[in-house]
C-alpha cells in the first residue's frame, strides 16, 4: 500500500486549455510516466515465445527480458493487461515473488542488481487477450476468418500498449535493441511478425515462425499476423543498397495485390528523396494483409485498405488528388521514419508521429505530381481540422492530444515550408531529422529546437501557436489607396509569422503582428489583394 501511495496519482486535473478536464487514475500514471521501478534498468533485448489457439481464442508462452542495470534496485515493473494472467517469473532458476496494482506488476528480485550487468527475467503468462472492437483504434486480437473460412488474425495495440497482449516495459520512452519472435500456429496456417524470418520449425499439428528483428523496435510495433498467406517480393535498390520488400497476402487476393502493391515502390523512392535512407535495411520492408484497416508496425506494416486507392475509396483531401494514392500504403509506410525511427518518449509528442506522416502523403504528391498537386492535397485537408483541444496531450498519463495532430499538424508543416522559401533546404532539413534522431526516442522540444536551429528562424512562438493552443492566427486587414493596415489576432505572445500576399498578382510579403501596421504596396491599384492559401492562418477583409 506504500508503494501504491508513492508511486501513483489517482485524479490529476487537466490544463483549462482542455476544456472539460478528463481525470486520471492511478492505473494511467503507472502506464503513462516513468516510475521509481522502470527508471533504473534499461532494455537490451526481448525473446518472445508464444503459441496461439484460433479456436479458442487464446494464446500461452513467455517473454525472456534481458536488461542492463543502470542503478541499484530490487524491485521491477513489468506490465501485462487483463484478462491476460502471469503465470511464473523466474530469475536465474528462481521463481519470483511479486505484487499487483491493476496492469502494473512490481516483481521483487532476489538476486543484487549491478550497475552495468544484464540480467534476464522470463514471464510467463497466458489467458484470453483483449479482443479488439474497433482495430486498430481499439487495440487487442482481432480475431476472424477470410472468405474460405480460415482463420485470419491480427493485432494492434498503438495507445492501448503492447502489454495489452505481451508481458514488457510498456512505455515509449525505452525501445529494445534488438528482438526475437517466435509465434506457434497451427499447421495450416502461417505467422508475419517483424524483421526477418529466420526459420520455420515445423510439428506434428502447428509451426512456430521465428522472426529476429535487429534493429530497435518501440513496442506498440511489435506485432502477430496469421492467415493463410501467400508471399511475392521484390528488390528494391535504395540509397542504403538492396532492400528487400516482401509482401504477405490473403491468396484469393494475390492478383490484387500483386498490382496495387506497386504502390510500395514508388512510396521508397519518394520517401528516401525526401527523408532520407529506408531506417532498417536490416530488418527489410513488409507489407502485410490484416482484418482492419492498417498500422506502422516496424518492417511488418500492416494493410487492410481493400486494394484501392484513397482511405478505403475516399479522398480525404476533396481535392481529387488523395485518390492518386493508396492511403494505407504510403500513410503506415511514412511511419517508418516518424514514429518507428524517430519515436516520441510520451504519447502526449504523439504529433511528431502523425504531423510529419500525414505530411508525408503531400509530399509523395510532390515528388510525382508537383508541388501544385502537393499543396492542393494538404490545403484540402483543413475541412476535417476540428481544434478541439491542442495537439499535445498530457505528460505521464498516456494521454495523447487531439487528433488534429494529423492535419493541423501537416498544415502547419507546410507552412513552415513557406517560410523557408527553399524547397531544397527544407527537404536536407526533414532527411537531417531522420539522421540526427536515428533510431531515437525524442520529446517536442528536441524536434522544435532542431527546427528552429536549421532554419535559423525563432519558432517558439509558432509551435506554442500550433502545437498548444487551439488558436487559428486571425490576419485582420483594411485597404484605403494603396496603403494596407493590418494586424494578427487570436494569438499567442509574440507570434509575428510573416505572410505572403498577391497584389494585383504581385507577390509581396508582409509581417504582421498583434499592432496594427500599415504598409504601402507595390501597385497603384490595390483593390485585389489575395492572401496565399499555403499558410494556415484566417483572412478577415475588414474593407469588405
Amino acid at each position: 500500500m506504500i508503494r501504491f501511495l508513492l508511486h501513483t496519482v489517482v485524479l490529476l486535473i487537466v490544463l483549462a486549455a482542455y476544456g472539460q478536464s478528463p481525470l486520471f487514475t492511478a492505473q494511467d500514471t503507472l502506464r503513462g510516466s516513468i516510475t521509481p521501478e522502470r527508471a533504473w534498468w534499461d532494455l537490451n533485448y526481448y525473446d518472445l515465445d508464444i503459441e496461439v489457439n484460433p479456436e479458442e481464442k487464446y494464446i500461452s508462452g513467455s517473454n525472456t527480458i534481458r536488461y542492463k542495470v543502470l542503478s541499484e534496485n530490487q524491485v521491477i515493473q513489468i506490465d501485462l493487461q487483463s484478462p491476460l494472467t502471469i503465470t511464473k517469473i523466474n530469475q536465474d532458476g528462481y521463481d519470483l515473488v511479486y505484487n499487483s496494482i491493476g496492469n502494473a506488476h512490481w516483481v521483487t528480485l532476489l538476486k543484487p542488481q549491478k550497475i552495468g550487468e544484464y540480467n534476464e527475467l522470463v514471464v510467463s503468462y497466458s489467458g484470453h487477450p483483449k479482443e479488439a472492437d474497433n482495430a486498430p483504434w481499439d487495440g487487442g486480437f482481432s480475431w476472424s476468418t477470410d472468405q474460405n473460412g480460415q482463420p485470419f488474425i491480427a493485432t494492434s495495440c498503438q495507445g492501448l500498449g503492447a502489454s495489452v497482449w505481451w508481458p514488457n516495459k510498456d512505455h515509449m520512452y525505452d525501445e529494445v535493441d534488438s528482438m526475437a519472435i517466435s509465434i506457434t500456429v497451427p499447421k495450416n496456417l502461417m505467422n508475419v511478425s517483424n524483421g526477418r524470418l529466420r526459420n520455420v520449425e515445423e510439428g506434428q499439428n502447428s509451426n512456430t515462425y521465428h522472426w529476429f528483428v535487429a534493429n530497435p523496435i518501440n513496442n506498440y510495433g511489435v506485432n502477430v499476423n496469421i492467415g493463410d498467406y501467400v508471399y511475392f517480393g521484390e528488390t528494391y535498390e535504395g540509397e542504403n543498397g538492396s532492400l528487400s520488400m516482401d509482401y504477405y497476402v490473403l491468396r484469393d487476393n494475390l492478383d490484387l495485390a500483386e498490382k496495387q502493391f506497386k504502390q510500395a515502390g514508388l512510396m521508397m523512392e519518394a520517401f528516401e528523396h525526401w527523408f532520407g535512407p529506408y531506417p532498417f535495411y536490416e530488418d527489410g520492408f513488409k507489407l502485410v494483409e490484416v482484418p482492419y484497416l492498417g498500422m506502422e508496425h516496424q518492417s511488418s506494416v500492416t494493410y487492410g485498405n481493400k486494394y484501392q486507392n484513397g482511405y478505403l475509396g475516399t479522398d480525404l483531401s476533396g481535392s481529387g488528388w488523395g485518390l492518386k494514392f493508396d492511403f494505407i500504403i504510403i500513410h503506415e509506410s511514412g511511419h517508418e521514419w516518424f514514429a518507428n525511427n524517430i519515436t516520441n518518449k510520451d504519447i502526449a509528442d504523439m504529433w511528431i508521429h502523425e504531423s510529419f506522416t500525414a505530411y508525408s502523403e503531400n509530399l509523395y504528391l510532390d515528388y510525382y505530381f508537383g508541388p501544385e498537386a502537393s499543396a492542393e492535397y494538404v490545403i484540402g485537408t483543413r475541412s476535417r481540422i476540428r481544434n478541439d483541444r491542442p495537439i499535445i496531450g498530457v505528460y505521464g498519463v498516456n494521454y495523447e492530444g487531439s487528433g488534429d495532430m494529423y492535419y493541423k499538424g501537416s498544415n502547419m508543416l507546410h507552412t513552415l515550408r513557406q517560410l523557408l522559401e527553399d524547397d531544397e533546404k527544407w527537404r536536407q532539413i526533414l532527411r537531417g531529422l531522420n539522421k540526427e534522431f536515428y533510431h531515437q526516442t525524442v520529446t517536442t522540444n528536441q524536434i522544435e529546437n532542431y527546427l528552429s536551429e536549421q532554419t535559423n528562424i525563432d519558432l517558439t512562438a509558432f509551435f506554442n501557436q500550433y502545437l498548444r493552443t487551439t488558436k487559428i492566427p486571425v490576419l485582420e486587414f483594411s485597404l484605403k489607396g494603396n496603403k494596407m493596415r493590418y494586424r494578427y489576432t487570436n494569438i499567442v505572445k509574440d507570434f509575428d509569422m510573416p505572410v505572403r500576399i498577391k497584389v494585383n498578382e504581385q507577390e509581396q510579403w508582409l509581417f504582421p503582428r498583434a499592432e496594427w501596421k500599415t504598409e504601402n504596396l507595390d501597385a497603384k491599384d490595390s483593390t485585389q489583394v489575395l492572401v496565399d492559401e499555403n499558410f494556415y492562418i484566417l483572412v478577415k477583409n475588414l474593407s469588405q
